[in-house]
């Protein structure tokens, strides 16, 4: 850990939060008044503190939470679970697989050949990962205490895109309000906003701005009502959470679940959908 690493763990939350907050959005959070949707995920980080959360983001721990409320043919099995990634047994996994740390979002890498994957690379990347936590740089408290490890599971693929397209559905107090979908995430990242019935929104993100014109097949009314009433199930009782699940050959998964999208410093292209998803938020009492 560097020198400004250091000094900057020694910022008390609220203070680095209003100094990162200014940075993106040149305007300070008005912690006793929020009302735009990135204000109020940072109050949500020191207000809203649930010690069941540490599972629900712990993407190895939060299988069993999941297969436990909406049931296991949802969930990814799991193909091995090491604390170093010296130790993976490469040898016991199949030809195409997917690594990736529970404890953070950058931390996966997707193996389509076995024999064509360099090891000692995989290894390396994923050392420095597990090394990494994530909570210092936007004071996400669930991830602070998540014991980090590697996880492996099958690699899936929606044949019809030639990727794994997610769908990650915003739920504002319960309710499913919008959901995301993104596309050519490791080529040239975007994603479209769509209202709960799969009507394409204006909303959009700066740094993966949407592509109106971009042919995406919204999922059959029959699929979209059962992710939406799924990550409402899940979202039930909490302020704000983000579920994503994938669409593989008609066949639901669940991917993960997140509190604070962008860790609240994602600026949207319009300041008034910032406003209008901080009205759709109640904020819970402090906690």
């Amino acid at each position: 850990m560097n020198k400004n690493s250091r000094f900057l763990r020694m910022i008390p939350d609220k203070l680095y939060l209003q100094a990162v907050f200014y940075s993106k959005f040149h305007r300070f959070i008005d912690f006793d008044h929020p009302k735009s949707f990135n204000e109020k995920l940072q109050w949500l980080k020191l207000y809203d503190r649930d010690p069941e959360y540490i599972t629900m983001v712990d993407k190895y721990t939060v299988k069993d939470y999941v297969a436990e409320r909406i049931g296991e043919k949802y969930v990814i099995p799991t193909l091995g679970a090491w604390q170093e990634a010296e130790t993976i047994d490469f040898d016991a996994l199949p030809d195409r697989f997917v690594l990736k740390c529970n404890h953070d979002s950058g931390g996966i890498v997707i193996c389509k050949n076995k024999e064509a994957l360099d090891r000692i690379q995989t290894v390396s990347f994923l050392s420095a990962q597990l090394n990494n936590n994530g909570f210092w740089y936007g004071r996400e408290w669930p991830y602070k205490n998540v014991r980090p490890c590697i996880i492996a599971e099958n690699y899936l693929e929606d044949p019809d895109v030639g990727e794994l397209r997610d769908y990650k559905f915003f739920c504002f107090n319960g309710k499913v309000r919008i959901f995301k979908i993104d596309f050519g995430r490791f080529i040239e990242h975007h994603a479209n906003y769509y209202d709960r019935e799969g009507k394409l929104l204006t909303l959009g993100e700066i740094s993966f701005p949407p592509i109106p014109e971009f042919d995406i097949s919204i999922p059959d009314k029959a699929k979209l009502e059962e992710m939406i009433a799924l990550a409402e199930y899940l979202a039930k009782d909490i302020a704000f959470l983000r579920v994503d699940f994938y669409l593989v050959d008609d066949s639901v998964f669940f991917g993960e679940m997140t509190f604070y999208p962008a860790s609240g410093f994602g600026v949207l292209r319009s300041d008034e959908w910032d406003r209008t998803l901080g009205d759709w938020l109640e904020l819970p009492d402090k906690r």
